[in-house]
């Protein structure tokens, strides 16, 4: 029988052990007859190379061998990812990358709307404290000019008085009303005048004010006769030590030019009201009060205690309805009789509160004093012409109205800026949380009124809480970038007219109310009232 056995070359590593062996050790060639080539290294392929082969094999045929793979390069090769498994790869690697990139950008987003918050916060914190500081530091200065100032009125330093009828009060009163009277060439009109201001006016009403008036003429028959008029008409308001009649007179020779013996004599008065009160009402003869004034003032001043302000306005009147605090008065008299004496009286009024950084008016919209009768000749060339402000309606300008607090349902924020009988109602607010009408165009607001509270009981109004004006808007109507404020809310109102620095172009942007205490019930925020001027913006630039 013929050996079919390829023969085997000499040298060859099948010689010997594996030469008996049925079938040869290594597959024939493709061709099927010829050996492998040889090695590298100079010999056949043979069992070194084996498991190679077979796992080639087996990756042509599909199969996986029962037999584990040695580490060699054709295993690595054959566990390399094919085409498809590289394609799905490289898919969830883009995914993955994608995914990264926008989380990213939106935790950057995110940092730098916080950076930003923070920045405003921190800004707002630094504007305040600079505010403030520069507030105290003028006023030390101007506490400093106004002692020098006082030290050169040797006037007020020397001045007499004399109790003409009644006698101060036991004890400091909330507010002197102040009334500085003289012979009028036609008829007077102080006895009218007290008459008006004491009916206007309830029992505990009057228990927390003093009536002071100061007659200024040298005639001694008027002086008599108004004294026994006074005495005669009121005698109860002077048993309770609620009116009292004084004449007073500087040291040194008496003022003859007219603004200086109207400045003299208002000097004289606040000089000695500084003792008898907290606050100051100034009025003159021919001013007439609405009903509750007094109360009215009361809580007005309730609200700003605490605040900083100068004077308070009651009325458009150019010279009567401003209130000062007590503690100003010495400075303020000094003031009068430090300028020339062709400097009229009310314009040195009104330059007195920016030199205590108050910058602008604080004057209220609904007016509760007015003018009747006709001035003299000479009175007119002291008083101005005083007209009050007539306003129309409110013209509210297209704005959006944000807030944060509590919406109900079929309910929005916008119904408390609609000119109709539709308001905003919320429950339980929070300090901090508020309402802001952002205007579409920034404008020239001159009065602002905010009415919270139903209309009739006063029920659901705002407790304590303030109106600011905002100026900057930010875009897409967000806000705007700073705010100030215009006054507090008072018995759940405010009604107030807007002031402008002098030359200040800026226009109004945001009007918002904030709310600073926390309270348990219903907030119904009745109506917001807006009224504008044109702004043109052509003088802008």
């Amino acid at each position: 029988m013929q050996d079919r056995r390829a023969p085997v070359s000499a040298g060859s590593p099948d010689e010997g052990e594996g030469a008996g062996h049925d079938q040869p050790p290594w597959p024939r060639s493709p061709g099927g007859h010829q050996p492998w080539p040889l090695s590298p290294g100079g010999h056949q392929q043979g069992q070194v190379s084996r498991a190679e082969r077979l796992g080639r094999l087996q990756e042509r045929r599909g199969g996986s061998g029962s037999r584990a793979c040695r580490p060699t390069p054709a295993c690595l090769r054959r566990a390399a990812p094919g085409p498809r498994t590289v394609h799905g790869c490289l898919c969830k690697y883009l995914v993955v990358v994608v995914s990264l990139i926008l989380l990213g950008s939106f935790l950057q987003e995110r940092l730098e709307e916080q950076l930003m918050y923070s920045l405003l916060e921190e800004k707002k914190k630094i504007l305040w404290q600079l505010n403030q500081q520069q507030i105290s530091s003028e006023i030390k200065n101007h506490l400093q000019a106004f002692k020098d100032m006082q030290k050169t009125s040797p006037g007020l330093q020397r001045a007499k008085y004399k109790l003409l009828a009644g006698a101060p009060p036991h004890e400091k009163k909330l507010l002197t009303v102040g009334i500085s009277s003289a012979l009028h060439p036609h008829e007077s009109h102080l006895l009218d005048a007290l008459r008006a201001l004491f009916q206007a006016s309830s029992g505990p009403e009057l228990g927390c004010v003093v009536v002071l008036v100061s007659l200024s003429d040298s005639d001694p028959e008027w002086l008599s006769q108004t004294v026994a008029n006074i005495s005669d008409l009121f005698q109860t308001h002077i048993e309770a030590r609620q009116l009292l009649v004084v004449r007073g007179q500087l040291g040194g020779p008496p003022p003859e030019a007219l603004y200086s013996v109207q400045k003299a004599d208002h000097a004289l008065l606040m000089n000695f009201a500084a003792n008898l009160s907290e606050y100051f009402l100034m009025l003159d003869d021919q001013v007439r009060c609405m009903p509750k004034f007094i109360s009215t003032i009361y809580w007005t001043l309730s609200a700003w205690k605490e605040l900083p302000w100068v004077t308070l306005e009651f009325s458009s009147l150019s010279f009567a309805g401003k209130v000062f605090r007590s503690s100003d008065l010495p400075r303020l008299a000094s003031f009068l009789l430090v300028f020339p004496k062709d400097t009229p009286t009310h314009v040195l009024l009104s330059e007195f509160p920016p030199l205590l950084a108050q910058s602008t008016p604080i004057r209220f919209g609904s007016s509760v004093f007015y003018h009747v009768g006709n001035r003299s000749g000479l009175e007119s060339a002291c008083f101005p012409a005083d007209k009050e402000k007539v306003f129309g309606e409110p013209d509210n300008p297209t704005a959006s109205v944000r807030t944060d607090m509590v919406m109900l349902s079929n309910n929005i924020p916008q119904y408390a800026y609609t000119l109709n009988k539709e308001s905003f109602a919320t429950l339980n607010p929070v300090r901090g949380n508020y309402l802001t009408v952002i205007l579409e165009e920034p404008r020239k607001v001159t009065r602002v009124e905010v009415l919270t509270g139903s209309d009739k009981e006063g029920k659901h109004q705002l407790r304590r809480g303030q109106v600011e004006l905002g100026f900057g808007p930010l875009e897409d109507l967000q806000g705007c970038a700073r705010y100030t404020l215009l006054g507090p809310v008072v018995e759940g109102r405010l009604d107030q007219m807007v002031s402008y620095e002098e030359d200040s172009l800026e226009a109004l942007g945001c009007i918002r109310l904030l709310v600073l205490e926390a309270q348990e019930s219903w907030l119904l925020i009745r109506q917001i009232k807006v009224w504008t001027t044109e702004y043109d913006e052509e003088e802008e630039g």
